[in-house]
């Protein structure tokens, strides 16, 4: 079984997923998971761009 995901459109779907994020206010790490979110009724907004000091 591959691990690659089909390209996502505009308006479709995307899997769930976990991201470890720093927290600012507690100087630690935390987690955000999107299944969360949607269990929130929480919209996300998913925003990816190069690693920075890379040329595009």
């Amino acid at each position: 079984m591959s691990d690659v995901c089909p390209p996502l459109l505009v308006g479709a779907d995307v899997p769930d997923f976990t991201l470890t994020t720093f927290e600012p206010s507690t100087g630690g790490f935390g987690e955000a998971s999107l299944a969360q979110n949607k269990q929130d009724g929480k919209w996300t907004i998913l925003f990816f761009y190069p690693a920075d000091f890379t040329f595009v």
